[in-house]
């Protein structure tokens, strides 16, 4: 069970509530937060001052004076105006980690809003139920609205209860209307009280649930692409001298030395990685420490924005105590939309530089007296392509990369009157980020599916060969799960598999 309070989230366990299904629920002191704030907007409601959001229209509307009657009513409207959203829909764990950073946010007891609303959230994670959502529409500033609206639709309701004003969610595996999968649950739907829907919906809250998934997995990729890097070293016959500790510790930086370190542990007593063929290596794997190095120290600010951010108070206006009601900027998501720009090019870069070591393991210029194309045999030439298809796909990937890397953030359109004047694209540098991250996956599974292949061949060529700790453990995991073939073959499923052990964690045995 995960227990929130609006402070302590962290991306862990953000993973086990998205992906594994952990239930959640509020810690005492949340709740005690949550019905404080709540008593405080409620006096400010009664309140025949104009406060933005509560009793005055939003954006270019701020200065229409709503009647305090009315305030329910606006809740409600906002919910079903803004969900316009369009594109393929977003997968299950992306909603479910949306759901559950909403409800830490408003855990933290400034929204004002009812107990039995966070609650309803948390009741439909433990349930199940997960409402159905457009991946477009949202340009990240005044939170991601129209995604965040779309979700609201199916936990929120009016004296109307229109089974076509109720969204679409997917529960035990099918698709149906909000309110019915709300009624199989047995889940009451909420009538929204004033400031209620603002609440729900401002909030960078869908740009961090991709993130947050796009963070955890980013890890596993940096910790894989050594690996991956230690087995096309040996394949190669590389130079063990780049990863001298002494030339890492005179530069500094601590990624270059971390990685240093990893392949000097990965490689321990191979009889392939000695630097005897030639006094240096290509960039591709001479320079990997420092370009690796660099992904994981840039990575840590990124992973430090993204967990600040779950923890975050992002709706507007925020209740600080009776009558005090602050109008602000905190669904702004311009942190996160750095953050997933900086990550972007911190993943592109990692699988450009994989590409390039998996073309020196297949060009015969450049393999160090390996086959073309890693072909079983020369003579197999021509009628066997090898693995010169795979490389091409790795190749595609980080051109999409390449595309996919530039910055989100810097691009902005006005919106609402121009009132909205400066937007963070938040969501879609995001979406753009878990793209490339996924893209490396299979880049970096290419390049560890070609090292192995390439050190069967070495095996053959080089006589009593040894492999070092950790590149062993890789080759044989690899190896016990695809048996290698001499030939031609569909290498399409094998990529599949290699790609599946890096995506599960299975390589991350060889840390």
């Amino acid at each position: 069970m995960i227990h929130i309070d609006g402070h302590h989230l962290n991306l862990d366990e953000i993973i086990r509530v998205a992906r594994l299904n952990e239930p959640v629920s509020l810690k005492p002191a949340a709740e005690k937060a949550i019905n404080r704030a709540q008593h405080w907007l409620a006096g400010i409601a009664a309140d025949d001052k104009a406060f933005y959001g509560i009793n005055t229209g939003l954006g270019s509307f701020s200065t229409k004076r709503i009647p305090n009657g009315e305030s329910a009513r606006l809740s409600r409207n906002l919910i079903l105006s803004h969900a316009v959203g369009c594109g393929p829909t977003l997968p299950i764990e992306v909603v479910r980690a949306a759901i559950l950073i909403r409800a830490n946010a408003l855990a933290k007891g400034y929204s004002g809003i009812r107990l039995e609303v966070v609650k309803t959230l948390l009741v439909m994670l433990n349930k199940g139920i997960t409402p159905v959502v457009p991946s477009q529409g949202s340009l990240g500033s005044s939170g991601d609205l129209i995604p965040l609206a779309h979700l609201c639709l199916v936990l929120t309701t009016d004296k109307r209860d229109r089974d076509n004003e109720s969204g679409q969610a997917e529960l035990d595996g099918r698709v149906m209307s909000g309110r019915a999968a709300m009624k199989k649950a047995g889940i009451p739907r909420v009538i929204l009280g004033p400031k209620e829907g603002l609440a729900l919906i401002n909030g960078a809250t869908f740009s961090a649930a991709i993130a947050a998934l796009a963070v955890f997995d980013a890890a596993h990729l940096l910790d894989q692409a050594d690996i991956c890097l230690a087995l096309s070293l040996e394949a190669l016959q590389g130079c063990p001298a780049a990863f001298d500790p002494r030339l890492h510790e005179v530069r500094g930086h601590n990624g270059q030395q971390v990685v240093a370190k990893r392949i000097r542990d990965l490689t321990r007593g191979s009889s392939l990685f000695t630097g005897e063929r030639r006094v240096q290596d290509a960039y591709s794997l001479r320079c990997a420490p420092q370009v690796h190095g660099a992904a994981r120290d840039y990575y840590q600010r990124v992973f430090r924005t993204v967990e600040d951010e779950v923890n975050a108070a992002t709706d507007n206006p925020l209740v600080f105590g009776p009558g005090e009601v602050l109008s602000g900027g905190n669904f702004h998501g311009e942190p996160l939309a750095f953050a997933m720009d900086t990550l972007k090019i911190i993943m592109a870069e990692l699988g450009a530089i994989s590409e390039r070591r998996t073309f020196r393991l297949l060009d015969s210029n450049l393999n160090d007296g390996l086959p073309p194309m890693l072909v079983d045999n020369l003579e197999s030439g021509g009628l066997n392509s090898g693995l010169m298809m795979p490389q091409y796909a790795a190749a595609s990937l980080v051109l999409e990369n390449q595309t996919l890397a530039q910055p989100d953030s810097v691009h902005s359109l006005p919106a609402s009157a121009n009132q909205e004047d400066h937007n963070a694209n938040a969501m879609t540098a995001a979406r753009h980020a878990l793209q490339i991250i996924i893209n490396v996956t299979r880049i970096l599974s290419i390049e560890a599916y070609t090292a192995a292949r390439a050190l069967d061949l070495r095996i053959r060529q080089v006589k009593n060969v040894r492999l070092g700790a950790g590149t062993e453990v890789a080759y044989k995991l690899i190896r016990k799960a695809i048996p290698y073939q001499a030939g031609d073959i569909w290498w399409g499923p094998e990529l599949d598999t290699m790609t599946a052990l890096l995506r599960d964690g299975e390589f991350d045995v060889c840390k």
